[in-house]
């Protein structure tokens, strides 16, 4: 009898060894026989490309200790490979990509992570940018209200000061006082503002 060779495409590490993984199968003895073996090679197949596919993107997420630069995935240092090696062990014994992240972070500190947690000592990382979005923004709409409205409180001011006859003073107060706007949309109300 003999023994046929399923080839099993290349994975990274095997690229970077220069090695194929090769699988040893036995002969189909019948027919019927070979159809379930087919569905179950398939099926594993499947199964294998799955849990690889999933490794691979646990160790995109993952920063190697070593490097610090890069992910373990795109690492060559031996903490890595032993890491993607860890991490492939915890995906067979059917751990969920929680508990593996939870394991990884307790061993070797959340800086092994690519995306912290949001917690009391990262809350300053996370809303950093936030905050100066919404105060730049808050500051230029503050200083825009202030410039339109000093001009004419600063002219208002200047009119109770000197004496003018009562029909300059409503000519004046007429020219400084802006009609109210008219109602109209937010689109308009912001093309209005940005020309100003």
């Amino acid at each position: 009898m003999s023994r046929a060779h399923v080839y099993i495409p290349y994975t990274r590490e095997a690229r970077r060894y220069n090695t194929r993984y090769t699988r040893l199968l036995d002969p189909p003895s019948s027919s019927l026989n070979s159809s379930g073996t087919m569905e179950k090679r398939d099926e594993d197949l499947k199964k294998a490309q799955m849990l690889d596919a999933r490794a691979r993107n646990i160790s995109h997420n993952v920063r190697c200790t070593e490097c610090g630069s890069q992910s373990i995935e795109d690492s060559q240092a031996d903490v890595a490979i032993l890491l993607r090696q860890l991490i492939r062990d915890e995906i067979g014994a059917g751990k969920t990509d929680k508990e593996i992240y939870s394991k990884l972070e307790d061993e070797f500190g959340e800086t092994v992570l690519y995306a912290p947690k949001f917690d009391m000592q990262t809350a300053a990382l996370w809303l950093t940018p936030v905050l100066i979005a919404g105060g730049t923004a808050a500051g230029l709409v503050y200083s825009k209200h202030r410039q339109r409205t000093n001009v004419h409180i600063m002219a208002l001011d200047l009119i109770r000061v000197v004496s003018l006859t009562p029909k300059e003073r409503v000519t004046i107060l007429d020219v400084l006082i802006p009609p109210p706007p008219p109602p109209q949309g937010v689109a308009s109300r912001l093309r209005r503002w940005l020309n100003r």
